[in-house]
């Protein structure tokens, strides 16, 4: 700016709540270019962290031709802001003295005006950035039209460092571009960490958050803009994409930004729910499936996939196939229909009684003089998966599977049969989550939910005992603990890692404890064989929890007192072999 000329007053600022996805350059770009017409009336706007390239990229922005393509695309847009028009940051990988940083480009007058380089780069839970990125020098503001901006990219907010750097350099506004995806707590979280940075700096914050599913993770959105006294003046909505102009203005002691909306955030189970739904959305939509097919078995989780399906993609898109055996009841064939009926889906019953005489008839002679076990069970849900695999293959949908996070804890799961599939809803919801949500949603649905109004999963799926019905009169609980005492254990040995002993000196009976540690450990193997599936808790199975299968290690715990031998003889007589 000209020595003569006198500093604005005024900014209108941008907020590009968006949907990138990971790879997809020229498509991103376009998006740009959408906002950019959308928020014309702006100075500037605000795009998410990596934007260009779609967050995370993971290993993808190691290859070349990608940082080049990214690159391209970032000098494109550049140029086309020598015609006028607002300024943009754009998130964008970028390759400087032979070393890769995950940057912001400040792209006005028709060429790249400044880079900023993130700081900070997170390497822990789903975060592998220090795999991939070099670390930034602490970051000065970039002169935008007279103001001083500061930009520190998503977890540099998370220490005090980088935002004093700026405010003690002359910064006047922090806009921060984020990738920040969805767990329990997070929310508040982000919230709490902005407001240190504000006091800390007494310079107003603008946070810009990514929305969409990429893989495993869900970004929920909820932008917003506080004052440099904490206040809150802008909160966008959660689960929707949105271009939002917030208006600033040059007071005595700072910027500050005008009133705008301040959209009403759901509580956490509605959204776990959303989330759930978005990730599966956009798991299917962006790898460019033409639906979803399902077993639909009359039981609890099977049905609230089916509803997320039906919400995240509509009734056309999605298909069930009850997949019945002699063991399947009566009242199993009823909750699906109903189930199917609510839905509105297409709904095939495929015996696989045929299927399975046909697999023991062929193992018959190496079988020979051996009693029937867990394996003639296991040959039925393995007959199951390769119907539903069939189907997928033949008619191109993708198979969700329906397992939950106790299920999958404690391997109560058939490898190559229930655990079939392209991608679990579900995934990261424990058992007794499966069914609060269940309740939930048959009376409430999340706005731009596409499934119908009302009670969709029937009283009786919720209320009978949860089995898997691969023998005669079976429960779950013959395995596994009741799943209200089951799923604190494992919410404290998996998202809490607490010591044996601790949970034991909490209340928990002995053997219980020592038996689903057990359980957990021996069925890592199962795990790794999974389907992707959305992230909801603090740590789900995959990226964020990244054990050995071959482990020896046992928390020793401390001497036990006499534990409840009649549940835990009962457990273990179901537990002990290494099921596959």
């Amino acid at each position: 700016m000209p020595m003569n000329a006198r500093p604005v007053d005024r900014l209108a600022i941008a907020i590009a709540q968006l949907n990138p996805i990971v790879g997809d350059v020229a498509g991103n770009a376009a998006k740009v270019r959408a906002a950019r017409t959308q928020a014309s009336d702006a100075d500037l706007i605000l795009f998410p962290e990596l934007f260009i390239a779609g967050y995370p990229p993971e290993d993808l922005v190691l290859k070349p031709a990608f940082q080049a393509a990214c690159r391209a695309a970032i000098e494109d847009l550049a140029r086309e802001t020598g015609q006028g028009g607002p300024a943009m940051l754009v998130g964008t990988p970028w390759v400087e003295n032979g070393k890769l940083y995950n940057a912001v480009a400040l792209l006005d007058g028709g060429r790249i005006a400044a880079l900023r380089f993130k700081v900070d780069l997170p390497n822990y839970g789903v975060f592998d950035e220090k795999r991939v990125f070099a670390v930034g020098p602490m970051p000065g503001p970039v002169n935008f039209r007279g103001v001083r901006i500061g930009i520190p990219i998503c977890e540099d907010i998370w220490g005090p460092e980088p935002a004093e750097c700026i405010a003690e350099t002359g910064g006047e506004i922090l806009l921060v571009p984020n990738g920040s995806p969805y767990r329990r707590g997070v929310v508040d979280q982000r919230l709490s960490v902005s407001v240190a940075r504000v006091t800390e700096t007494r310079l107003p914050l603008l946070y810009t958050n990514q929305v969409g599913g990429q893989d495993e993770l869900v970004f929920e959105g909820a932008s917003f803009v506080l004052n440099a006294d904490a206040s809150m003046a802008v909160q966008l909505p959660a689960f929707k994409e949105c271009v939002v102009t917030t208006h600033w203005v040059r007071e005595p002691d700072g910027w500050r930004c005008e009133s705008g909306p301040l959209a009403a955030l759901d509580p956490q189970d509605k959204t776990d729910y959303a989330v759930c739904v978005l990730g599966l959305r956009d798991y299917v939509n962006k790898n460019g499936f033409p639906g979803v097919v399902l077993g639909l078995s009359g039981g609890i989780d099977s049905a609230l996939v089916a509803a997320m399906g039906v919400d995240a993609l509509g009734r056309d898109r999605v298909r069930a196939v009850m997949l019945p055996y002699k063991y399947t009841s009566e009242e199993s064939f009823a909750d699906a229909a109903a189930v199917a009926s609510a839905l509105g889906i297409r709904y095939d019953i495929v015996p696989i009684e045929s299927a399975v005489k046909g697999l023991e008839q062929a193992l018959a002679p190496v079988f020979e003089g051996l009693k029937r076990d867990v394996t003639e069970e296991n040959l039925q849900a393995r007959a199951r998966g390769t119907i539903l695999m069939a189907l997928s293959n033949k008619f191109g949908s993708m198979v969700m599977t329906t397992g939950n996070k106790s299920e999958m804890s404690t391997g109560y799961a058939t490898l190559y049969g229930d655990m079939n599939g392209g991608f679990n809803p579900i995934k990261d919801l424990y058992k007794t989550e499966v069914f609060r949500l269940s309740e939930l949603r048959n009376r409430w649905k999340p706005d731009g939910a596409l499934g119908p109004d009302g009670v969709v999963i029937p009283q009786n799926i919720i209320t009978k005992p949860p089995t898997a019905e691969l023998r005669e009169n079976q429960k779950d609980q013959d395995s596994l603990p009741p799943y209200e005492i089951l799923d604190q254990i494992l919410e404290r040995l998996v998202e809490q890692e607490q010591p044996i002993a601790d949970i034991i000196a909490a209340g928990f009976d002995p053997g219980i404890v020592t038996r689903v540690d057990r359980m957990l450990n021996l069925a890592e193997y199962k795990r790794r064989q999974a389907a992707p599936g959305v992230k909801v808790t603090l740590r789900g199975f995959g990226r964020d929890r990244r054990y050995p299968i071959t482990n020896k290690f046992r928390d020793p715990g401390t001497p036990l007192p006499k534990p409840d031998t009649t549940l835990v003889n009962n457990i273990a007589a179901r537990s002990e072999a290494f099921d596959f």
